[in-house]
């Protein structure tokens, strides 16, 4: 049994999904909180009920006993882990539900790997993490020692412990670094659902910056199949095998950072509405800009990113006017 954390959030619902589809067997856990629309995670996970090889338990990642009792009653074999406080806004001003999500949640999971023999974890970390970086596109073997945001921090530190226990345990560890994940049941704190929502209901987008960002934006599904890849790769599998410490990291970015400003004219363009729009100075805790190489995942595992922004725009709207009955 597969066992994904964070299953009723955006990229864990995805790929659930996906494992359903492959016949595999998903236990999924999720806490529920309110950090956004209850409903809408409620609803992704009613879709995942309806296969008879899904089974979900609520579950928060700081209650090891719950989890425990868990890994005790099913046979997990592989984690793939993407339950966590996400947001670099939200970490300004609640930084306690990153510490207990993002640092003790994910040391829950690496216990319970570790004291289980769980060989197989794959974890989300994030584009963040490059933080002030200068350098661009960002590499793998990039520093990453200058987080802009108590999220990206959080991020980074889940990248050292599960580096350590890597090396302690012998734990196969595959650290993902999402860039920008955008498409349908998207999250919506995010700029695409903002954006849609607000031009749709003729209200005003804030834009930061100046809306001189640019942002690697990376479609769910091109994300959600390198993740597959990842998870049932022999290459990969025989490589962590042969390697001192099998700990890998992987950027999956689609390596075509687009300007927010071309993003905005092209969500204008499919819903044929202007754009009301608030120019804001840089937000705290931001970077300008993202760009993540995609070399290594492409060289190592053959991993490409193939969906372009219009049509993941297009799709994401199409989505947003099915899912809330709009014409």
């Amino acid at each position: 049994m597969i066992l994904v954390t964070g299953c009723a959030g955006f990229i864990g619902y995805h790929f659930s999904e996906k494992l359903l589809e492959k016949n595999k067997k998903v236990i999924g856990i999720d806490n529920l909180n309110n950090y956004y629309s209850l409903k809408l995670k409620k609803d992704r996970l009613k879709n995942l009920k309806k296969n008879n090889n899904f089974r979900f338990y609520k579950i928060d990642l700081s209650n090891y006993n719950s989890l425990e009792k868990l890994f005790k009653k099913k046979k997990i074999t592989k984690i793939v882990h993407f339950a966590a406080q996400a947001g670099v806004r939200y970490s300004l001003s609640h930084p306690r539900a990153y510490l207990k999500s993002n640092l003790v949640g994910f040391f829950n999971i690496l216990e319970i790997a570790k004291n289980f023999n769980i060989k197989n974890l794959i974890f989300s970390s994030t584009s963040s993490v490059y933080g002030s970086n200068i350098k661009i596109p960002f590499e793998e073997n990039d520093k990453t020692e200058l987080p802009k945001s108590f999220y990206a921090a959080t991020k980074k530190s889940n990248e050292v412990m599960a580096y350590a226990y890597s090396e302690l345990y012998g734990l196969n560890v595959t650290c993902l670094r999402f860039f920008t994940v955008y498409g349908p049941w998207g999250r919506p704190d995010m700029a695409l659902f903002k954006f849609v929502k607000n031009i749709y209901e003729n209200k005003h987008i804030d834009v930061y910056n100046y809306g001189k960002h640019k942002r690697d934006f990376t479609y769910i599904s091109d994300v959600i199949n390198a993740v597959d890849k990842i998870l049932f790769n022999e290459k990969l599998k025989k490589r962590l095998k042969n390697k001192k410490i099998p700990f890998e990291i992987f950027n999956l970015a689609r390596s075509k950072p687009e300007k927010l400003s071309t993003f905005i004219k092209i969500i204008e363009k499919k819903l044929n509405k202007k754009a009301k729009i608030n120019y804001l100075p840089m937000q705290k805790g931001d970077a300008v800009d993202t760009f993540g190489s995609n070399k290594k995942i492409k060289k190592e595992l053959g991993i490409y990113f193939n969906i372009n922004l219009s049509d993941g725009i297009s799709n994401f709207i199409n989505w947003y006017k099915k899912y809330y009955k709009l014409k």
